[in-house]
């Protein structure tokens, strides 16, 4: 009867438990030196607005290559040698992790245009093995790039004394649904939380199912 009762109740707590969900982040939520102060102030329906860039094989990218795809957005330049060396590793964790998986994609975004041309990053994609399919390094215009880190992805510092459009990148990782809705930050050079980010883009998942599953 104990067995039995211990079975009973494992089943009721299974069935009543809720399923794990996370949270949607928006501008307000988020540490200010992070965020464009002409957001900062949005408290709900923030999405990451379209955008047009160019990537590694000089192929346009837009949204629509990331259409109904869950997606790990970071910034960083192929020439730094401080952070972005743990960043790129742990975006080979994550290609690696997903590399048979259609719904997962990654997306990098270059923070010095000027330096990173599309020969500059096909060079450095060849050099961190990146799936071509999985894996987009892009680069463009400045000013569009600034205002996707400061007001799409929230994810970069300004330099402050810098240019109007100079950026310093954050080890950010951001975590993007379906909907191109914000879903988690992780630290990109730090490996538990990559391990995180893997397990919240299995509960992100599950928001994706048929409802009779």
């Amino acid at each position: 009867m104990l067995i039995l009762s211990a079975i009973i109740i494992a089943f009721i707590y299974n069935q009543l438990k809720p399923t794990p969900k996370l949270p949607v982040f928006q501008p307000s939520m988020v540490t200010a030196d992070l965020v464009d102060t002409t957001v900062q102030y949005i408290r709900k329906y923030h999405k990451v607005k379209d955008f047009k860039l160019v990537n590694q094989n000089g192929d346009t990218i837009t949204q629509k290559d990331y259409k109904d795809k869950i997606y790990v957005a970071d910034f960083f330049f192929t020439t730094c040698q401080s952070i972005c060396i743990d960043m790129a590793k742990s975006m080979q964790t994550l290609q690696k992790k997903f590399k048979n998986d259609d719904d997962i994609k990654l997306l990098s975004h270059s923070v010095t245009p000027e330096i990173d041309d599309v020969p500059q990053l096909k060079k450095y994609a060849k050099e961190k093995g990146v799936i071509d399919s999985k894996w987009n390094l892009v680069t463009g215009d400045k000013k569009q790039i600034y205002n996707l880190a400061r007001k799409e992805y929230l994810a970069s510092k300004t330099e402050g004394d810098g240019g109007p459009y100079d950026l310093v990148h954050t080890e950010n990782f951001v975590l993007v649904d379906k909907e191109k809705r914000i879903r988690g930050f992780y630290d990109g050079t730090n490996p538990e939380e990559i391990e995180k980010l893997i397990e919240d883009i299995d509960i992100l998942r599950l928001e994706y199912l048929p409802e009779d599953k």
